[in-house]
């Protein structure tokens, strides 16, 4: 019979054996107390993929001694689930290990919605995404809700180390020379994901020969081989992307350069040009804004050369772009003016559009009193004429609060301060 992968023989048996999450299963921490005092509530744990979902779930059951099933919301059918409920029936518990819980559906949820009400079915739901986002209400409102963070190096290392070690589950039996160089790379390379970490540790042990002394030696080629991905990983549908995004175009609104281009550089690495592009034009009109309108310009054209050249060079233009962004001057004035316009506009507050304004290009216009008194700007010496334009409701309205940041918007602002006043 085929053995298990390492990392499924490695999952903890007891809360003790978790690596990481401690601010869940530390000493006197919430899951740790629930378990301790067989108060259980079904919960929900998200977080990226390989980080201990499952392994937190197989702890608990194992530190409580209760049935433990683990079923997909995607793959397993409402006939699994009904599997589940008559062994709760029988046993009077059940954990239930629901991964992709974000996919279930409402057949589905009908159906464990009441096992879940009178606690025969302690539900542990996993999911990448958010489940405040995801999830639907009536099962988030039954379940605590967990946030799992990636591990540190430190943590996998330790979860490497138990690996080698153990003669029951692991590799303890073989002889194995692991370099500290090989044993960090498997630990970092995976951006907390242990058991991508130890997916690669398994790949070098079972691929490598062993020597004349039956000692199996793994160094940094090896580990690099074994990898089989780079030492950055991005789920360009999860919550960490969205992160990505938000610290990204948060660092060139605070004019932080490097910070801008690491996160540009891991947007890269996830070879997200769309994301990229929309997001700077975004920035470019709404944080630098008039501060500098020709940033604006020069940031579409990095973008459409960097369609054009496409990666790796196009890390190039895109840098550019970041770094001019950074350091511009910075006016949200022009976002803040139509999102108030906007807001009276949905708040009823409009009021008519003045009789002077109106069309008066059809027949019988002037019968209505339309465009009566309307003074045409270009008549006169300066093109400008003092005139009503906002509706009598809003007419001392102002929306636009320029801010002097930048050159040309303070030499818009002479002009609009000029014109008030005129007015």
């Amino acid at each position: 019979m085929q053995q298990k992968p390492l990392a499924f023989r490695m999952r903890p048996r007891t809360i003790e054996e978790i690596v990481g999450q401690q601010h869940l299963v530390g000493e006197d921490k919430i899951i740790t107390r629930m378990v301790k005092a067989k108060q259980l509530t079904s919960m929900i744990l998200y977080g990226p993929p390989g980080i201990g979902k499952t392994s937190i779930a197989s702890a608990i059951a194992g530190s409580t001694k209760y049935a433990f099933r683990t079923l997909n919301a995607v793959t397993n059918n409402k006939k699994d689930m009904e599997i589940v409920a008559a062994e709760a029936k029988m046993s009077g518990k059940v954990i239930l290990l629901l991964d992709e819980v974000h996919r279930l559906d409402k057949g589905k949820q009908d159906f464990l919605l009441p096992f879940l009400e009178n606690g025969m079915i302690t539900l542990i739901g996993a999911t990448t995404s958010n489940p405040y986002h995801a999830i639907n209400p009536a099962i988030r409102s039954r379940c605590q809700i967990f946030e799992l963070k990636p591990l540190t190096a430190d943590e996998i290392k330790l979860a490497l180390i138990r690996a080698i070690e153990d003669e029951e589950r692991g590799f303890g039996k073989l002889k194995i020379n692991i370099t500290e160089e090989a044993l960090t790379h498997f630990a970092s390379g995976t951006n907390g994901d242990v058991r991508s970490s130890l997916n690669a540790l398994e790949l070098a042990v079972l691929s490598t020969d062993k020597d004349e002394e039956e000692v199996i030696h793994i160094d940094i080629k090896s580990a690099e081989e074994c990898m089989q991905k780079k030492s950055y990983s991005s789920d360009k549908d999860g919550d960490g992307h969205y992160d990505v995004l938000s610290a990204f175009q948060k660092s060139i609104r605070g004019s932080d350069v490097n910070a801008a281009l690491h996160y540009l550089g891991r947007l890269i690495e996830a070879g997200d040009l769309q994301s990229i592009s929309r997001r700077l034009l975004v920035i470019a009109y709404e944080d630098v804004g008039l501060a500098s309108p020709q940033a604006g310009a020069r940031t579409l054209a990095a973008i459409e050369t960097s369609e054009r050249i496409g990666f790796p060079e196009a890390r190039i233009p895109l840098a550019n772009a970041v770094i001019e962004l950074c350091l511009s001057p910075k006016s949200n004035s022009a976002v803040i003016a139509i999102s108030e316009a906007i807001s009276d506009i949905q708040k009823g507050n409009i009021g008519e559009v003045p009789d002077h304004l109106r069309d008066a290009h059809y027949k019988g216009a002037q019968e209505l009193g339309r465009g009566i008194g309307y003074l045409y700007p270009h008549d006169y010496e300066s093109g400008w004429v003092p005139q009503q334009y906002l509706p009598n409701k809003l007419k001392n309205k102002q929306y636009y609060q320029p801010k002097k940041t930048g050159k040309f918007e303070q030499a818009l602002a002479t002009v609009y301060e000029k014109l008030t006043r005129k007015k």
